[in-house]
């Protein structure tokens, strides 16, 4: 059963965790949009750019370079119960670790437990001298706002762990598919699902702040722009998000490139929209990457950019694509000799 199919199911019961729902998130105020970029031309030659990691069964792949100078995989694997993680010094030759992280322990924890919800779309990420994964869970009830995510954190600095639940109590985020980025002046930002975002605490032991919803300042009303499950997680005739699943955020230079997933032309597409502010709100949205959802973007040892992928030229495998990254947020495929 795939991740749409999972979802429309419906898993579980809902938590009574209070202060999540759309009131809880701020609208954004609309401001002058700049013209989106257009898919570049050279995503016409995608199949020929994506480079295969290894035959084994990873979607939503994350990857991350750490200060011992070796890259770091993971993503939703066999199973779908536990975090796994590959470590690479070349993005070349991968290496399964003897690590397998599972939930249960933390408090917010026991009703996706009882309920033997998957564990879905982990990230790795090195920030502060350690390891930190996000990980999320959804309720399998169809109420998306009781699916739920959180943040480890290694307690040793090393990718192996041991790791420790940095919100054991309550959930960070009130949906799937975490991540963290890292502004320039260090402060990180814990973001989720379809484009929501949580400032962390500078010792990044808790977020705070609530949570918000991203927005966009040109509508996409086109119905072939967007998921069945699009007017289920924003609303009916709500056309100002980014996409509705496997957000992203990074940074270019003074500007931010928000990401995440949607359709376009019948693919599980990466869009793409820029702000000048965090909080945005972002431009117009466009389609970055066909097949690209839920993908990531990293820098290898030379600073030059990639994206992961697990769709369109490989099925459910991990693979990266050499990309560029442009100031106005023109994501093109990179020549690599």
């Amino acid at each position: 059963m795939n991740r749409r199919d999972v979802l429309k199911a419906g898993c579980g019961v809902a938590l009574a965790t209070a202060g999540w729902g759309p009131s809880s998130f701020a609208a954004e105020s609309a401001v002058g949009a700049a013209p989106a970029p257009t898919m570049s031309p050279s995503m016409k030659n995608l199949d020929k750019a994506v480079r295969l990691l290894f035959d084994e069964y990873v979607r939503d792949p994350s990857i991350c370079l750490a200060a011992d100078g070796n890259y770091y995989l993971t993503g939703t694997t066999t199973g779908q119960n536990c975090i796994r993680l590959w470590r690479s010094k070349d993005l070349v030759q991968w290496e399964k670790l003897d690590f397998e992280w599972r939930y249960g322990d933390s408090p917010w924890h026991q009703n996706y437990k009882a309920k033997g919800c998957p564990l879905w779309a982990p990230e790795v990420h090195f920030k502060k001298g350690t390891f930190w994964l996000t990980y999320s869970m959804p309720t399998y009830t169809g109420e998306f706002k009781d699916s739920g995510s959180g943040l480890l954190r290694s307690t040793t600095g090393k990718a192996e762990g041991p790791y420790v639940d940095v919100s054991p109590d309550e959930r960070i985020g009130d949906e799937i598919d975490a991540s963290l980025f890292e502004d320039d002046d260090g402060t990180v930002h814990f973001v989720w699902h379809c484009g929501k975002i949580r400032k962390m605490k500078p010792d990044m032991s808790g977020p705070a702040e609530p949570g918000r919803k991203l927005k966009i300042t040109v509508p996409d009303p086109d119905p072939t722009h967007h998921s069945d499950l699009c007017a289920k997680i924003h609303g009916p005739n709500s056309f100002d998000h980014i996409g509705y699943e496997g957000v992203f955020l990074l940074k270019i230079a003074d500007t931010y490139v928000l990401t995440a997933s949607d359709h376009w032309d019948g693919k599980y597409t990466c869009w793409a929209a820029t702000s000048k502010s965090i909080y945005g709100p972002y431009n117009a949205r466009y389609p970055a990457i066909p097949h690209g959802g839920h993908n990531m973007f990293f820098q290898d040892k030379a600073g030059q950019w990639w994206s992961t992928i697990f769709n369109g030229p490989v099925n459910e495998k991990p693979a990266i694509v050499p990309v560029t990254i442009a100031a106005n947020g023109q994501i093109a495929l990179r020549d690599v000799k």
